[in-house]
């Protein structure tokens, strides 16, 4: 049965879902259309429906995927940023996502930048986003996580999809005291995390960029794996998320640090502060104000950081993210040396059958 499902989403016609997101979420506030979205997701869990989705969207056995010292269901997972205080990665993981990245989780709890906070380019199937890294923080997601993976290995058993927990700086913590604040959420997270990811690339925290620099990404890095390790028991696959602004030089930078030190994995690449090749007008883009960009236009930036990356990884699993929204992007990524790759706006435009269309499609290749 799952089999005659995938073949039929791979060579479906055009979602309806399009049509549902014009008439019901366009003319919303993107905030409160993705929480009610979520809440939808949520509501089919509790009432059970998804475990037919469950069954329709379980990535077939021919996706296993080894990366990172695991082994995924499927290449493809969500992004961290859908659900960032893991209160419905278990619901998530019904539509058929092989591994879906929790956060950024900072280390104490807090409420992001002001609202409005996050707007769509529909002309550029996009969106515009200074969320700010809003959550509950680490101590209170913790018991989640731990409950959400118990969840995972009940539902699906050893072909449960795989958890990432992404970790970033609070807010409120000085830049010369981010390393300690990254150890105070590796201490309480890492434990229910199958693989664990710094971000310091996120354009929306003042200053966290900054901790790019190989000067201060090195040790930060070294002492978030030996925490993690040390903490738990055992390896804690450990992964960067890396911005698409670097110059060619920083991510060749990046890949012979990660090389280094021994690391698993680089995620690349996070959103964008430019603001290049936009079909929306520029007056309509200024008007949103700062914040990173994520979805189509992001695409060719991050396909070039991916191919540039994988000249110079031999070792380290390359998660590729940015613009992907089919199927053929997902094997395009593959194809260009990524491990795994990852989607998250192209959710909000293409609804909940996304990951199970993209599964199809990997599944015929």
């Amino acid at each position: 049965m799952t089999n005659l499902i995938a073949a039929r989403l791979a060579g479906q016609k055009p979602s309806l879902y399009p049509h549902v997101f014009n008439t019901v979420f366009a003319d919303m506030d993107a905030e409160r259309a993705h929480e009610i979205g979520f809440r939808a997701i949520r509501a089919a869990e509790k009432t059970g429906a998804s475990r037919l989705l469950r069954a329709a969207f379980r990535p077939h056995h021919s996706l296993r995927t080894q990366a990172m010292g695991l082994t995924f269901p499927s290449p493809f997972g969500l992004a961290a940023g859908f659900d960032k205080a893991g209160i419905g990665t278990a619901a998530l993981a019904e539509l058929g996502f092989g591994h879906i990245e929790v956060g950024t989780i900072t280390g104490q709890e807090q409420p992001g930048n002001p609202q409005p906070r996050l707007f769509r380019l529909p002309k550029d199937k996009a969106l515009v986003n200074r969320m700010g890294f809003n959550n509950h923080g680490a101590q209170r997601i913790a018991p989640r996580l731990a409950h959400t993976r118990k969840v995972l290995t009940r539902r699906f058993g050893a072909d449960r999809p795989i958890l990432g927990v992404n970790i970033g700086k609070t807010k409120t913590v000085e830049l010369q005291d981010a390393g300690e604040d990254y150890l105070l959420s590796t201490r309480l997270l890492a434990r229910h995390a199958d693989y664990l990811v710094v971000n310091v690339s996120s354009p929306n925290t003042p200053g966290l960029r900054q901790l790019q620099a190989i000067e201060s990404l090195a040790p930060l890095l070294a002492a978030v794996s030996k925490t993690a390790d040390s903490v738990t028991g055992r390896h804690v696959p450990l992964a960067v998320k890396i911005a698409p602004d670097l110059a060619d030089a920083d991510v060749v930078a990046v890949a012979e640090m990660v090389t280094e030190l021994g690391l698993d994995g680089v995620i690349a690449t996070n959103t964008t502060i430019s603001r290049d090749g936009l079909t929306t007008t520029p007056t309509e883009v200024e008007a949103l104000g700062a914040g990173g960009v994520s979805g189509a236009p992001l695409a060719a930036r991050s396909l070039e950081v991916l191919r540039l990356l994988a000249q110079h990884l031999t070792d380290a699993s390359i998660i590729s993210v940015g613009g992907v929204t089919t199927g053929s992007d997902v094997i395009e990524r593959l194809e260009a040396g990524a491990a795994l790759v990852q989607g998250y706006t192209a959710f909000l435009y293409e609804g909940p059958l996304w990951a199970g269309r993209i599964n199809a499609a990997l599944q015929q290749r």
